[in-house]
């Protein structure tokens, strides 16, 4: 990976938009296995991991699924990472370690300032305070998580706004989705690459 600043394109569905994000130089994609119009199954989220070469980080995106659901679909879909929106315990994330996954926890942007690692996660991935909605927020108007945290940036990203974000945050790295989208659920090239570039500009 890189040791710049880490960039994950997620909401992937389809081999164009997979080769476009590894070809740009992100770090880690997404398929979406929650209700979504970015979801995917596990078939199709297998075959474009096929793609991605081992550098880049496969992550499957559920929320609040079942633990053997989620199991069972990261298996079938060969990926390396969970990435999880929802109220799963310790036991639940302790569970998906053993298995071998790489984890992502996800937080909504609200009251608590959230730690890396609460729950056994690897990675901690701060969304907006509506997630999914896709509308940039307010991203300093208070300490987003604990100083030295390994944490990712979400939440209304785009390649307009994204070094902006970096700035104002210092985050270890950033995702994106909707921001990367031509229409709902539908990413444009042009942008993905945009994206990275200018995550990566300096400031």
């Amino acid at each position: 990976m890189s040791n710049s600043l880490f960039v994950k394109i997620c909401g992937l569905k389809t081999e164009r938009d997979v080769d476009t994000a590894v070809e740009a130089g992100a770090d880690a994609i997404g398929f979406v296995f929650s209700a979504s119009p970015r979801r995917i199954d596990a078939a199709t989220a297998a075959r474009l991991a096929r793609r991605v070469p081992e550098h880049v980080l496969t992550v499957g995106v559920f929320r609040a699924e079942p633990l053997d659901e989620v199991r069972s679909v990261a298996e079938a879909a060969d990926i390396r990472a969970v990435q999880l929106h929802g109220p799963e315990d310790r036991d639940y994330y302790d569970d998906l370690a053993a298995g071998g996954w790489t984890l992502i926890r996800a937080a909504a942007f609200g009251d608590a300032v959230p730690r890396c690692g609460e729950l056994g996660e690897d990675m901690l991935l701060v969304d907006a305070p509506v997630p999914g909605s896709g509308v940039a927020w307010d991203w300093t108007s208070k300490p987003l998580v604990g100083p030295g945290e390994k944490w990712l940036l979400a939440g209304g990203l785009t390649p307009d706004n994204v070094r902006d974000a970096v700035d104002a945050t210092r985050p270890w790295g950033v995702d994106v989705s909707s921001g990367v989208e031509r229409s709902r659920g539908v990413k444009d090239p042009a942008l993905i690459t945009a994206f990275v570039e200018a995550a990566r500009a300096r400031s």
